[in-house]
């Protein structure tokens, strides 16, 4: 379905009075329900409706899309109050989108569409040569998926492109889940040449979209220390930071993991680099694993820990902290003096202030004295909207332990 309804016949919301219209017109992308005149007009409107967004005085604002479903009622699509949005609208933001990356990267492994950052709010679109994953995280996208999926084909070239409708996200925004194939097909998992790594993808099983490109610049951080080491990569998913530091020459790259068939991925993956012999696996939970490791006295020169988000949202903040600060303390005493431990987060819930103080307190209850030498962000293929902290998630610390 595509929607290039005339702006001046498609629906009308309105912020009531006292909402702040500054932050819409200063670039903020959400109207939050409580903002919003929701009368049984608006309640009716059909979730991923494109409409006008009004200040309290019934100016134009915006063009945004509507989910009265969703505790983020309204997404801000333009600041263009007469904006179409249609398949040509998509294609111009894609394009922009790529010709960014294909600056930034030699090879077509990348998020191509980071969501609000990127002009397409909730829509996550990673990269895979010539395939693409779409996470359609917005009642919009789901409407128009059949516009998005004919724009991303006409403006990458990808001949395979893959809805993934799964997550918490969806939930939010009222939506089923779907792994869906749109176009073309896929039937192995796809290798990724990463920071000299090479990294097998499932991009119909696979966690999110398969593959996290984000740690990419701290993967390569991470592989500057790994030169001779002994490395424990801790929640590694498909070998993130292991395979990294095989690549830069450690000597040695344990990865721990839950997923049975993400460690079968990661063991695929150092095979494909020759690496088979300096690799070794570990499935289990990661805070048994830690306290195992610990009973056998067990000591690396580089350690990393990169859990899923503790921390998804403020309810879940004090309790992820706390979980934080406990991997710090269990990791920081299998790190060999002078070595290095890297703490990861992507609760976008926990800022970076507090997340390194969590690191810091379990660091200081292991007894280890630390310098934090570096602190990483994610790749610039997973732009920041400077409007919306929740955009820069991704926090990675690196520590020098006495």
């Amino acid at each position: 379905m595509s929607q290039s309804e005339d702006p001046a016949t498609r629906p009308t919301v309105r912020l009531r009075p006292k909402a702040e219209a500054r932050a819409i017109r200063h670039g903020f992308p959400w109207v939050y329900a409580d903002e919003l005149v929701t009368d049984r007009r608006t309640k009716a409107i059909a979730p991923g409706t494109i409409a006008t967004l009004e200040d309290g005085e019934r100016r134009p604002l915006a063009t945004v899309t509507v989910n009265p479903n969703s505790k983020i009622i309204a997404r801000v699509m333009s600041r263009d109050a007469e904006a179409v949005i249609d398949r040509n609208w998509l294609t111009v933001k894609l394009a922009r989108a790529l010709e960014m990356r294909v600056r930034l990267f030699d090879a077509p492994f990348y998020r191509l569409v980071h969501a609000e950052a990127d002009g397409l709010p909730g829509v996550i679109i990673d990269r895979f040569g010539d395939a693409a994953v779409i996470q359609p995280n917005a009642a919009w996208s789901e409407v128009m998926i059949a516009d998005l999926e004919a724009a991303l084909a006409e403006v990458t070239g990808v001949t395979t492109i893959i809805k993934n409708g799964a997550g918490r996200a969806r939930n939010l925004e009222g939506l089923d889940e779907e792994m869906v194939t749109l176009r073309g097909g896929i039937d192995a998992p796809v290798e990724v040449p990463m920071n000299g790594a090479i990294y097998l993808a499932d991009l119909m099983g696979g966690q999110k979209t398969g593959l996290f490109y984000d740690q990419r610049p701290n993967h390569a951080f991470a592989a500057r220390l790994a030169e001779g080491a002994r490395v424990l990569d801790v929640f590694s998913h498909v070998g993130g930071f292991a395979l990294a530091a095989l690549a830069g020459g450690a000597q040695s790259a344990l990865s721990v993991d839950a997923s049975a068939s993400a460690l079968e991925l990661a063991s695929k993956g150092a095979e494909a680099m020759g690496a088979s012999a300096r690799f070794a696996t570990r499935q289990g939970d990661a805070f048994d694993t830690l306290d195992a490791l610990g009973q056998e006295d067990e000591r690396f020169d580089l350690v990393i820990c990169d859990p899923p988000a503790f921390a998804p949202a403020k309810p879940a903040l004090q309790a992820g902290l706390r979980a934080y600060e406990r991997i710090a303390r269990m990791a920081a005493p299998l790190v060999e003096p002078g070595g290095y431990l890297v703490l990861c987060s992507c609760s976008h819930a926990a800022d970076l202030s507090q997340f390194r103080a969590a690191c810091t307190r379990g660091i200081g209850k292991a007894g280890r004295s630390a310098q934090l030498i570096h602190t990483g962000y994610a790749g610039p293929d997973h732009p920041m909207l400077p409007q919306l902290a929740e955009s820069g998630y991704l926090k990675s610390l690196f520590f020098r332990l006495d």
